[in-house]
């Protein structure tokens, strides 16, 4: 599985990003670019926080028994369902989400694995600075592949 980490990785994503356009349309779901930017960009925002996540009571429940999928080699379906928190609604500016998505994810690489040891998920709980890397990874190529890059 493919990290962020890995800087072929960072830059072959950081290319898939810029290649969106204002009016690129997704293949599958309901959310347009511009929320789908802002989606990405609070999915980023989870292990980049400084103040602990609140455990979801679901998540304590059953996360553990899906952990591996968000890092796995397993391609994502389609239409998955989003966390409330995640579900981004309303206009959103596609030049002010691309380019804060784009600085969330310089600032993701740039802590590096160590980074981001132990920080927590408020679903699947505690992730590896490694499976971040690979989980984080698949979410943004889940999205960019939605869109056609």
């Amino acid at each position: 599985m493919k990290s962020l980490f890995e800087p072929d990785t960072y830059q072959s994503i950081q290319f898939r990003l810029a290649q969106l356009q204002p009016d690129s349309t997704a293949k599958w779901g309901k959310m347009n670019i511009g929320q789908m930017l802002a989606h990405c960009k609070e999915a980023l925002k989870v292990p980049l926080n400084e103040q602990p996540v609140p455990r979801m009571f679901l998540g304590r429940l059953l996360g553990w028994m899906m952990k591996s999928k968000l890092y796995n080699e397993d391609i994502w379906k389609r239409n998955l369902p989003t966390a409330p928190d995640f579900k981004i609604t309303g206009t959103k500016d596609f030049t002010a989400e691309k380019n804060n998505l784009m600085a969330l994810l310089q600032q993701f690489h740039d802590k590096k694995e160590e980074g981001l040891e132990q920080k927590i998920h408020p679903f699947f709980g505690k992730f590896t600075g490694e499976q971040w890397g690979k989980a984080m990874y698949k979410h943004l190529n889940h999205h960019l592949q939605q869109f056609g890059v």
